[in-house]
């Protein structure tokens, strides 16, 4: 059986220069098949509330919703480190975060991942002080899908990268143990990377990301209208669920995905 993958394991895998792997899973079966096939990291992403609840976007996500679909990954994942979302507003002070990050870790999750930048710092510093690891999600965050205008490719401009680097380097000093990056110029990610001693997970962010994370709709080609430009659908090519992830985890650790044609620059 692989051992449990931890927090330690994701950083020395950064250290020594090698790939992990992340894919979303919302229940107990799928879970158990990433698992089983050696997915390092699997995310309960609030993107549920696209994929399985049918909405245009994730703000009508609950806690309760997360607690649960938590509690129903960590039933089938005995070695893939569990990473669970902080959905919309369950952590607009430090004092709802600690709550709400309570019952996710409750139910099974061993990280929790927030949507922000600057503003996040007192609330990761909060967390951290009483056992709750922090994952910082920064670039395109879902949650502020109307801020943005829409799901737009962000730190294009020099300023905007600029205070990116910059806010990723204080979240990792407030306690952020991972960063997420998601659509952001590869060359952006890949400087990100380099200023930050833990692990970066990169979604629509190039190849030189620490790791690479995919929501499992879209690698199996289910998903309904139509596959990101950063994804692929692993199961046309390969016809069978668990080779399909296989083949994820093997592109990723030779640097054969993310691709040209997946990269934003």
């Amino acid at each position: 059986m692989k051992k449990k993958t931890s927090i330690t394991s994701l950083l020395k895998k950064k250290q020594n220069g090698e790939k992990f792997t992340a894919l979303t899973a919302y229940d107990t079966s799928f879970a158990q098949i990433f698992d089983e096939q050696g997915i390092d990291v699997i995310l309960i992403g609030d993107s549920l509330g696209m994929v399985l609840q049918g909405n245009n976007d994730t703000l009508k996500v609950t806690i309760d919703d997360m607690a649960y679909h938590t509690r129903c990954v960590a039933a089938g994942a005995s070695s893939a480190f569990i990473l669970a979302d902080m959905p919309f507003m369950s952590y607009a002070t430090p004092e709802q975060a600690c709550l709400n990050a309570a019952k996710l870790m409750q139910a099974g999750a061993q990280m929790v991942k927030l949507e922000g930048a600057a503003w996040l710092k007192e609330t990761i510093e909060t967390l951290t002080q009483r056992s709750v690891p922090v994952c910082a999600h920064l670039g395109l965050t879902p949650q502020s899908v109307h801020v943005f205008g829409g799901y737009k490719i962000q730190g294009r401009e020099n300023n905007a990268a600029q205070q990116m680097i910059q806010d990723a380097i204080d979240l990792e000093k407030a306690g952020a143990q991972m960063i997420l990056l998601e659509c952001v110029p590869a060359s952006l990610a890949k400087a990100i990377t380099e200023a930050v001693s833990v692990p970066v997970c990169g979604i629509g962010a190039g190849a030189d990301t620490d790791g690479q994370v995919l929501v499992m709709h879209d690698i199996l080609g289910i998903s309904s209208g139509y596959i990101p430009k950063f994804s692929k659908n692993y199961l046309t090519e390969t016809g069978d669920i668990r080779k399909a992830v296989t083949q994820f985890i093997t592109e990723v650790s030779e640097g054969a995905f993310p691709a040209t044609e997946h990269i934003f620059e």
